[in-house]
């Protein structure tokens, strides 16, 4: 049975280092679903999510001895510590509101054994939050959008198309422009659509977009 591991590498840094690590992955069939790197003080961290057909100990081991590894350590997937993650964009005083829904919801559910993470950024204008929205589906674990604000419409109605095409839930406030028409959505109350939008996506509720007989509350 394939297991998917959670592996932190510090390495020197230096061209090269991602290739020398991903041969050995590579050598031992490990399939790579994620990777991260980020560099601090001369010193680069390297986080791969790795599945693995077999025991990954011999990969390990071999990922140590080499010579640009200074540490390595076999930690938690983010999906087991962080699990899916909610986006909320928008007027910061709308996505206040929305955060404390979807928080308090997260935190039920949670308790529970789900894993839920609530991810907030406040912006304005329509090129920056049409950018933001394309990029939610870029990131890592995103399984819902919420857009909270009074007025979006053009490139950002497009992005939301766009995103949800690749499979990503997007609620909206209900409010004026386009962006309303193009959502799984609207939900009028932002304390209710962050409790809703969490609800769509936790596996310990039976609540369900689909099985809803009209997508604007």
């Amino acid at each position: 049975m394939s297991e998917r591991i959670g592996v932190l590498v510090r390495t020197d840094s230096g061209p090269g280092v991602l290739h020398q690590l991903t041969g050995v992955i590579a050598k031992h069939q490990g399939d790579i679903s994620s990777v991260e790197i980020s560099d601090h003080r001369g010193e680069t961290s390297v986080y791969f999510e790795i599945e693995f057909p077999n025991d990954p100990a011999p990969v390990l081991i071999e990922l140590r001895a080499l010579s640009i590894v200074r540490d390595l350590a076999r930690v938690a997937t983010l999906d087991k510590i962080y699990g899916k993650r909610v986006i909320i964009m928008g007027g910061g005083a709308q996505v206040g509101q929305v955060a404390i829904g979807a928080i308090s919801e997260a935190d039920r559910h949670n308790i529970r054994g789900e894993r839920i993470s609530v991810d907030t950024i406040p912006l304005v204008g329509e090129q920056p939050l049409a950018d933001a929205v394309r990029a939610v589906a870029r990131l890592p674990r995103a399984s819902a959008l919420v857009l909270a604000g009074s007025l979006m419409g053009g490139d950002i109605e497009h992005a939301v198309r766009e995103v949800r095409a690749q499979g990503l839930l997007v609620v909206s406030l209900n409010m004026a422009g386009t962006v309303p028409e193009a959502v799984d959505l609207v939900v009028t109350d932002p304390v209710q659509a962050g409790v809703m939008t969490v609800m769509a996506i936790a596996d310990t509720a039976k609540f369900t977009i689909a099985r809803l007989q009209r997508r604007v509350f």
